[in-house]
């Protein structure tokens, strides 16, 4: 576990990964998936110890560090494509570590946040069996922040447990636990039954699924294994427009359209 945090690995050895956010178009709403990096992390567009010290904390630091350049935080990205976060009608969360939702803030605006029940439960977990949680989650990413916890009611995905948006199957949060209980991978499904993919922490990269390398921390690796062997029947499927690890080095900005 140490040594997949990058606790002992040495600095020459690092490799920085994006953090991905994706913004949907959809017939019934404007919807936005994570968050990433507030802007908090490095107010001047730079690597900035300090400042994410005091954003994640010493420990959670030592494992997840990262910086963003200007005009690349969520709501300066959708400010310049002329979408207001306001505007947004949905944000969904597909877990609640850093990376993923620090940035919550930016979008608080937002007419409705989503994130399971199951997430938030386990994001309250503290001693004696969750004592990693005190590190890896600070609630203050979403203190004071208007959310709405989602029960899994439908039963798509390796354990069964899924969330319709609009209840016509074209946006589906599905539980893909192992990195964490309440992670959801998102499912947008168009016409003729295609779909895109976004796989959030269940895999980082295309790498990871297709050579079946668990990625990263998990909160239990049989359930990890479970998940992934999914995302990779998922997205070898050819009904799968396109698969999205969010920290894949390999994915650059981009459109992809579907009917619905």
């Amino acid at each position: 576990m140490a040594k997949v945090a990058g606790l002992f690995v040495p600095e020459k050895d690092w490799e920085w990964l994006p953090v991905s956010c994706y913004y949907i178009e959809h017939p019934k709403g404007k919807i936005l998936v994570d968050t990433a990096w507030s802007r908090r992390m490095s107010p001047d567009g730079v690597e900035d110890k300090q400042a994410q010290i005091r954003e994640l904390g010493y420990f959670l630091y030592r494992i997840n560090q990262g910086f963003t350049p200007k005009g690349q935080t969520v709501d300066e990205q959708l400010k310049a494509m002329g979408v207001n976060t306001v505007d947004l009608d949905y944000v969904l969360l597909t877990h609640l570590d850093c990376d993923h939702a620090c940035g919550l803030h930016q979008v608080a605006d937002a007419k409705r946040i989503l994130v399971s029940e199951e997430e938030m439960k386990y994001a309250n977990r503290v001693l004696p069996t969750h004592f990693d949680n005190i590190v890896r989650y600070k609630k203050r990413w979403w203190k004071n922040v208007p959310m709405t916890l989602f029960a899994y009611n439908g039963k798509e995905g390796p354990f069964g447990r899924s969330f319709d948006l609009f209840g016509d199957g074209t946006v589906q949060l599905i539980n893909i636990p192992g990195h964490c209980a309440g992670l959801s991978a998102v499912k947008i499904t168009g016409k003729e039954g295609k779909y895109v993919l976004l796989d959030a922490d269940g895999a980082y990269s295309a790498k990871n699924w297709e050579e079946m390398i668990p990625s990263g921390i998990a909160a239990n690796r049989a359930d990890q294994k479970k998940s992934l062997e999914w995302i990779r029947e998922m997205s070898m499927s050819d009904k799968c427009v396109e698969s999205l690890a969010t920290h894949d080095p390999a994915v650059r900005p981009h459109t992809v359209e579907i009917q619905v």
